[in-house]
């Protein structure tokens, strides 16, 4: 007897159910590199193309970065979907780098035949036990074992990205399974995000602290990005400079005299007597440039275990850093008094820290030409290279997701296939991505990719024939013994060309500001090379030590 079909269900594959689910939350872009284990995946993707718009890579790495930068830049998830074992491997630094940064990134990768999955036979891209590494980098990961399965699975996948603190997560699923055919009920709604309840008590108390303090300071980290109006709002009222490394930076606009960079923000920290720490884990101010008895540190953070992971706050309140704001705002209102504008002083502490920083030539000048180029919705992608190590101190940044950094995870090579999914993610915003002749190399072969796809990036490389910040360490801590860290180099012009893109060389800034006009005005990706030497050491300005307790 045929069994009848549930009210509301429709009979479908297992990867069309996946499809549709990513589809009903938002998705409409996929970046992946296909294969075998996924044949019936991509299948019913070509069916989807009116809905998804698959970008295929020339490495897998590429999909996941390309992921994740289009999640960075837009606070959305992003999804990618590559095979089995050796696939899923390659794209492991950019997850690890989304766990890092916080970055709701899906990957979506194949697996072997389900009744072979742990028996190590040999099979083609296995691995023991792929679905143990998946969750050791990922915020939850799961497997797809049915069609029934999927849809369920896929919308506790977004949930999971929406929810709490933004993470990547992962789903696996075996190749006889994507083809499989049931019927199968889609969700009737987006996956929402699990509401976090705000504690009044740690609220009110916050407000009071702030409304009483002398030397407010706020400190900011990726969690704040999408709380700019109400960091902003706070800072003015309190007229209480804004500290932002890497991944904090935008969230005040740059242009403001209370937004301060990390070096700034060390002088600060010495007499400060109230700290409000906003979705970042404060790990330098912390441990390095310490804490004393009158210092009233107040945490607001999604993740409940930020909140004392190094020491216990004087306040900690769990949840979204807007709401949590816009509360303590609202509370602030019967302890709030008009207080003197700081401009004066934080101009006077700008110019202190300009002078410091007036050696970082030539990265000075070519940053200063970028920012002068790059339109004011422009986006600036950072890697581990000259030009990135002082952006982070230097480079103004006036809007959030517009400094997109790989945080602490330091992902050397991530920045051209990141830019690209920064581009995809934000198709409105010129978006620059400066690289080393070393870090390029690691993704070079996405040009053909950019070009294939029409996606206008303009890369600065900077070419100093070596991996730079090594080398300089060898020449400075280790007597000029250098190994291992000199290049052998293409021509870059050449290179770039034969991919189809735009090459354009620049030895001054303003050789480089007009190169980069004509790369933000190209439909096809720019590479602008700009050959240096050795390049002046920043490090001494990143890693400024302990400040308190105060001493005599």
């Amino acid at each position: 007897m045929r069994r009848a079909k549930p009210a509301g269900s429709e009979r479908m594959t297992t990867a069309e159910a996946a499809i549709a689910t990513m589809v009903g939350n938002g998705i409409d872009t996929l970046f992946c590199l296909p294969g075998v284990q996924n044949d019936n995946f991509f299948d019913a993707l070509h069916k989807a193309q009116d809905k998804v718009r698959p970008i295929h890579t020339r490495h897998e790495q590429a999909t996941a970065y390309m992921a994740l930068g289009s999640a960075m830049a837009t606070g959305q998830p992003a999804v990618y979907s590559v095979v089995p074992g050796p696939g899923f491997l390659n794209t492991t630094a950019a997850l690890s780098t989304a766990y890092a940064c916080n970055a709701p990134v899906l990957a979506l990768v194949g697996q072997i035949q389900s009744a072979t999955i742990g028996h190590n036979l040999g099979q083609l891209h296995e691995i023991p036990d792929q679905l143990g590494i998946m969750r050791l980098l990922t915020k939850s990961a799961d497997r797809i074992r049915s069609p029934v399965e999927a849809p369920a699975k896929m919308t506790e996948a977004f949930r999971q990205m929406r929810s709490g603190r933004p993470r990547p997560v992962a789903l696996e699923c075996p190749i006889d399974v994507w083809g499989r055919t049931a019927n199968v009920t889609l969700p009737s709604a987006p996956a929402a995000a699990d509401p976090m309840a705000i504690d009044t008590d740690a609220v009110a108390t916050a407000a009071r602290l702030l409304g009483g303090s002398k030397r407010p300071l706020i400190v900011v980290g990726s969690g704040a990005q999408a709380a700019s109006a109400e960091v902003t709002e706070l800072a003015n009222a309190l007229q209480a400079p804004v500290v932002a490394n890497r991944m904090g930076r935008g969230v005040l606009d740059g242009r403001n005299p209370l937004s301060v960079n990390t070096l700034e923000g060390h002088a600060l920290w010495a007499e400060a007597d109230v700290v409000l720490a906003v979705g970042t884990r404060l790990l330098a101010p912390l441990q390095s440039w310490g804490t004393d008895e009158d210092m009233k540190i107040i945490r607001v953070d999604a993740d409940p275990d930020e909140l004392d992971r190094i020491g216990r706050p004087a306040v900690g309140i769990v949840g979204d850093a807007a709401p949590v704001l816009r509360a303590i705002i609202a509370a602030m209102g019967r302890h709030a008094s008009r207080r003197p504008s700081r401009t004066e002083e934080m101009q006077a502490l700008h110019a202190r820290t300009s002078a410091k920083l007036a050696y970082l030539q030539p990265q000075l000048g070519l940053l200063e030409a970028i920012r002068a180029e790059l339109p004011e919705n422009g986006i600036f992608v950072d890697e581990l290279t000259q030009l990135g190590y002082v952006s982070r101190l230097t480079f103004p940044t006036y809007a959030p997701r517009s400094f997109i950094s790989p945080g602490y995870q330091g992902t050397l090579g991530w920045g051209l296939a990141t830019a690209l999914g920064v581009k995809v993610g934000r198709p409105d915003a010129p978006v620059v991505s400066v690289t080393g002749d070393g870090g390029f190399m690691f993704n070079v072969q996405e040009l053909a990719t950019a070009v294939q796809h029409r996606i206008p990036i303009v890369v600065v490389l900077v070419n100093d024939g070596a991996y730079g910040n090594v080398r300089r360490i060898q020449v400075q801590s280790y007597g000029n013994r250098v190994i291992a860290s000199d290049l052998q180099n293409p021509d870059f012009m050449k290179l770039v060309e034969s991919f189809g893109a735009q090459a354009l060389r620049a030895k001054t800034p303003d050789q480089l500001r007009k190169a980069l006009r004509k790369g933000f005005a190209a439909d096809l990706p720019t590479v602008i090379e700009v050959p240096a030497g050795p390049m002046p050491d920043p490090w001494q300005m990143t890693r400024p030590g302990r400040v308190r307790p105060r001493t005599s």
